[in-house]
């Protein structure tokens, strides 16, 4: 393979500035160019101006991931039918609680999008899914809005998964059948996605399928039950033929 899992990156939250004014207009100007120069910098205002602009910067972040959610929900035919899709499964369900619906014995989180928040993270992805809070857009990790319809709508195949099979995330198969599907299903593995990361190192002839090999594998990597990489190959072979040609919502691969 030729990608690894990055260490996590040590990331704190800033401080709120000690005024608005202070990162706006000429102030800011002002700070910046300081900042850069060096003219007059003291240690004090050197770290007061980092923590500011890093919390300027996640605020922009914060509102463009926000932005490009909203976009996506309502005009990206994959994630509406997505959205769709899940709506169906919850529909079926007779749960009182306002966020829970009933699948069998079991409680699912019911989808909306209360339920796919933007923050920072810590690690080396996109975004993530969890079956009791929803999904996760990783703000600091999101390049544009395209980017971040391919993020949702992987997140959102496991959602459909977890709603319509209550997977066991712990259980490496289950684990790895969800990961083939969503790189599979969510376009991030498409022609044009894979030959901009990988350019010539981009195989035509079954591409698809290495890229999606690939990325479930380092998915499985990250289960605390995965011992290494090996055992993550090992187990993504074991369910691909089944895993790989389930399309379900879709017909077939649609992006």
């Amino acid at each position: 393979m030729n990608e690894s899992i990055p260490p996590v990156e040590a990331l704190e939250k800033p401080t709120q500035p000690k005024t608005e004014g202070s990162i706006r207009g000429f102030e800011w100007w002002r700070r910046t160019f300081q900042y850069k120069t060096g003219l007059g910098l003291t240690p004090t205002e050197k770290k007061q101006y980092e923590n500011d602009y890093e919390f300027v910067l996640q605020r922009k972040q914060c509102n463009d991931c926000y932005k490009y959610r909203d976009w996506i929900l309502q005009y990206s035919p994959t994630v509406i039918f997505m959205a769709q899709q899940i709506a169906r499964l919850n529909s079926g369900g007779g749960g009182k609680d306002d966020s829970f619906e009933k699948s069998g014995d079991q409680a699912v989180l019911k989808f909306d999008e209360s339920k796919i928040i933007c923050d920072v993270c810590p690690e080396w992805r996109s975004g993530g899914f969890h079956p009791e809070l929803g999904i996760l857009l990783c703000q600091n990790r999101i390049r544009d809005k395209w980017h971040l319809e391919d993020t949702l709508a992987h997140e959102m195949v496991h959602y459909y998964d977890n709603t319509r099979w209550m997977v066991d995330w712990l259980d490496l198969k289950h684990h790895a059948c969800s990961e083939i599907r969503a790189s599979s299903l969510s376009g991030e593995c498409r022609f044009m996605q894979e030959f901009a990361r990988r350019g010539l190192g981009f195989k035509v002839n079954r591409g698809h399928q290495e890229c999606v090999r690939r990325r479930a594998t380092l998915s499985v990597m990250g289960n605390p039950n995965c011992k290494n990489e090996q055992h993550a190959q090992k187990i993504v072979d074991e369910v691909w033929d089944s895993c790989f040609g389930d399309t379900r919502p879709f017909e077939e691969i649609y992006r």
